[in-house]
């Protein structure tokens, strides 16, 4: 089956063969005359902005919530080690372990399995997810590769790559298990995209979703325009949409993803129990896989060794991406807040107007090309919906920046924490005065 993919002939015969069951699987060296160009790429900064080829890995792990005042028999889970306090299934970003790998053996078909400090991986995840980000109309293959779980290897679960939102003709590569392909432990799939519509999406594993993604086998993918290849005069990019007049147009970009977790469920699952879904009740909230006063925390990455790197607090080891939003006085910022939970969220900036641009991977304007775009204090964002705001940032009066907090207004979501604050959807936007920050080279850096 693999040649069919090197010598790009794909019948329906194939087609219906690789549906047949998870155990048909293909090698992602495979898919290398998918490549479009280099896998130039920050190397390990748990990010991936590629042009070409993603490798994820997905196993199990354990990552750290504030110390609550009042512990109970769920949480901190007693299992954790040290650090840490809550189990959790992800994904993480081995791109570059695995181009160092090829270019160390002289194999280009190499795949993640097959090196060994990829393996070593296994039972060391992230939350939340990578952001992925890719251009309008390039040819993108993500290799998801199964690890296994460290904490569980009495579950054999399988895994998908799911973009929510995204408009894919062919199922195969949509992740619902029922109609595309499970990874199995120890086997790579390659997922093949060519996107067309810029906007904000949702990935997700699709198999168990309900676990799955409660677990946090969750991320934020964003298509970026090919308007950012030919700029608009007079209004340089990049942009969020193909808005033909540079309506817009950003200097620094942050994505937030909404998430909540049932904590007694996270222990079930690592104390080999059956979480009862229809007790569903959350009991922590995330932004990015944190919870406030983690938020606020710099964002880190690992080194070319999968090490965790850069962090400001060892508990924040795998939890890399920061919710903390910065930007320089009249700089215009794009926010995309993302929900993937399961609750209604508000979320709220008080003294500062958001302007919202797109949602749902869709820019605001009417059929008639109808500016719809509007400027908000709070954001309604519902389970599986995506927004993307503009805020303008103000002059600050003080030094050495300005803060508003950025909060969901249902503050009672939450605990108390041992420091005594209120972890929970909260974090922070910083107003600096002009030509402070340095131009930004990542999203949400």
């Amino acid at each position: 089956m693999t040649g069919n993919w090197n010598d790009r002939r794909f019948t329906r015969r194939a087609a219906l063969k690789a549906g047949a069951g998870a155990g048909a699987v293909l090698a992602a060296g495979g898919m290398g005359i998918l490549r479009s160009g280099g896998s130039a790429r920050a190397a390990g900064n748990g990010y991936t902005g590629v042009k070409g080829e993603i490798n994820l890995i997905a196993t199990d792990g354990w990552i750290s919530l504030p110390d609550p005042k009042n512990p109970t028999k769920y949480f901190p889970d007693g299992y954790a080690p040290n650090n840490r306090t809550t189990y959790l299934f992800g994904f993480r970003d081995v791109s570059s372990m695995v181009q160092a790998a090829r270019t160390a053996t002289g194999n280009p078909q190499l795949i993640a399995t097959d090196v060994a400090a990829i393996r070593a991986q296994k039972g060391k995840i992230q939350a939340s997810a990578p952001l992925i980000y890719v251009d309008e109309n390039d040819d993108v293959t993500i290799s998801l590769s199964n690890l296994g779980f460290q904490q569980r290897p009495d579950l054999t679960d399988g895994h998908t790559i799911h973009w929510h939102g995204f408009r894919n003709a062919l199922s195969l590569f949509d992740g619902i298990p029922e109609m595309s392909i499970s990874v199995p432990i120890g086997r790579t799939f390659p997922y093949f995209y060519k996107p067309h519509n810029p906007g904000t999406y949702i990935y997700h594993c699709h198999f168990e979703d309900v676990e799955h993604v409660q677990m946090g086998m969750t991320g934020v993918v964003f298509v970026r325009p090919a308007q950012n290849k030919a700029p608009i005069a007079g209004h340089p990019g990049p942009y969020a949409y193909n808005d033909g007049d540079g309506s817009t147009a950003y200097d620094r970009e942050y994505a937030l993803l909404i998430t909540e977790w049932y904590l007694q469920s996270h222990w079930e699952d690592a104390h080999i129990q059956q979480p009862d879904w229809s007790e569903f009740k959350a009991d922590a909230w995330f932004f990015n896989g944190r919870s406030y006063p983690d938020t606020l925390q710099p964002s880190s990455g690992y080194d070319a060794n999968g090490n965790p790197i850069g962090f400001a607090d060892p508990r924040l080891a795998y939890q890399p991406i920061s919710a903390l939003i910065k930007g320089n006085a009249g700089e215009r910022v794009l926010v995309r807040v993302v929900n993937i939970g399961y609750q209604q969220h508000s979320i709220t900036l008080p003294g500062l107007p958001m302007k919202v641009v797109g949602r749902d991977a869709t820019l605001m304007r009417g059929r008639d090309g109808t500016d719809t775009s509007y400027l908000a204090e709070t954001l309604d964002i519902g389970p599986g919906e995506a927004t993307d705001v503009i805020i303008t940032m103000p002059e600050p009066s003080g030094s050495p920046y300005d803060a508003y907090p950025l909060f969901d207004r249902n503050y009672a979501d939450g605990y108390l924490t041992t420091s005594g604050a209120h972890a929970g959807l909260r974090t922070e936007l910083r107003a600096y005065p002009a030509g402070t920050l340095p131009a930004q080279t990542t999203p949400n850096a």
